[in-house]
């Protein structure tokens, strides 16, 4: 009689997914004190007081001004069921054994997967056709680093390049979705929340050009300059793995000495790629670490590589209310009623926000490709 054979697949499950959320991670976690916080616009008059005259009268008062703003938590939610049939199988035959402790790992990293790209998320200033968010989805998810580090002169050229697609979703698009941030607007008259960005040339995307400029040595140099004079003090940079090796081969074309140290840089416990300070691959710029990161967004049309994004993590962080909890339900708790099937119900939730309190201290560089 023929002998019969039944697979064996073991129950250890392999992912064969990149699961990391560097974005996330690098973020300082903060608690939730307060829902809003008070900013120094613009500095004392220089017209008035300083030098006077002996006896003199006093010249006029002049103080800084101040402006309130104020955000709101978002609460960010993942959900999963296990029927009662599926548990009670997984520990029969060829099944996973604990299926709950299995469903529950992934869906965790899931979570936090998730919340990495809601923070890379690219607006409709990056002109990616059909990957816009609506209002609804920007309102409820939280704020992305691309809205955050940002400009009202980006937003400008980016709604006129392409004025065509914001028609499709509403007139007060732009307005409502882009140019507000922390309940303000961005205008003529707030610069204070104008980030350092070199975003190129949104209008030859609008006429079918690409509108990327090949990267160089001198745009990121031009950025790291511009944020120190704005006061900020550039901590990480973040952006995706093919802009590290196109760095790593423009900084090769200029090493001119043998030997070289292996670096492996950290920040806030996310390793970067190992590389040398000068080289082939790189760990660091100017002392700050570069960290990769997988959901990284790639500003315009046609081939490119991913964008950059300076960062001054001192007033750049994810302020949290309610930090992620793991919730369950169902048959094994006695209470099938209230997740309303023969199962169990798994549910991870995390509460907080986008939080930055010095915008003009970040900086972008977009609409990139290798030279």
């Amino acid at each position: 009689m023929e002998s019969m054979t039944q697979a064996n697949y073991g129950r250890k499950v392999w992912s064969q997914l990149n699961r990391e959320f560097s974005a996330f991670s690098i973020l300082p976690k903060r608690p939730w004190e307060r829902s809003g916080w008070r900013v120094i616009t613009d500095r004392p008059s220089f017209t008035v007081g300083g030098g006077v005259a002996e006896n003199a009268t006093l010249p006029e008062t002049t103080k800084p001004a101040f402006q309130h703003i104020a955000a709101k938590p978002k609460t960010i939610v993942h959900n999963f069921d296990m029927s009662e049939i599926a548990m009670s199988l997984a520990d029969k035959d060829d099944g996973l054994g604990d299926l709950r402790a299995v469903l529950k790992e992934e869906m965790g990293k899931h979570h936090a997967e998730h919340i990495n790209k809601m923070l890379l998320t690219p607006l409709e200033c990056l002109y990616q056709a059909g990957t816009h968010p609506t209002a609804d989805l920007v309102d409820n998810d939280l704020t992305s680093l691309y809205k955050i580090v940002a400009s009202e002169a980006e937003f400008d050229a980016c709604c006129a390049a392409n004025s065509a697609i914001f028609s499709l979703r509403g007139a007060t698009l732009c307005d409502d979705v882009l140019y507000e941030l922390y309940g303000e607007t961005r205008d003529v008259g707030s610069s204070w929340m104008n980030a350092y960005v070199d975003y190129g040339d949104y209008s030859t995307v609008s006429s079918g050009g690409t509108g990327r400029r090949n990267l160089t040595l001198n745009m990121i140099n031009t950025a790291l300059r511009e944020l120190q004079i704005r006061g900020g003090i550039p901590k990480i940079i973040l952006t995706g793995y093919d802009t590290i090796l196109a760095l790593g081969e423009l900084l090769q074309a200029q090493e001119r000495y043998l030997g070289a140290t292996e670096v492996l840089p950290t920040h806030n416990g996310v390793r970067g790629v190992r590389g040398r300070e000068v080289g082939y691959k790189v760990a660091t710029y100017h002392d700050i670490p570069i960290i990769p990161c997988k959901d990284m967004g790639t500003t315009g049309e046609g081939a490119g590589i991913s964008d950059i994004f300076i960062l001054d993590t001192d007033y750049i962080f994810f302020c949290t209310l309610k930090p992620t909890e793991y919730f369950e339900g169902g048959v094994d708790s006695g209470d099938p009623f209230g997740v309303g099937k023969l199962g169990n119900c798994g549910l991870y939730r995390t509460i907080g926000e986008t939080i930055c309190t010095f915008i003009k201290g970040q900086g972008k560089i977009t609409n990139i490709q290798r030279e």
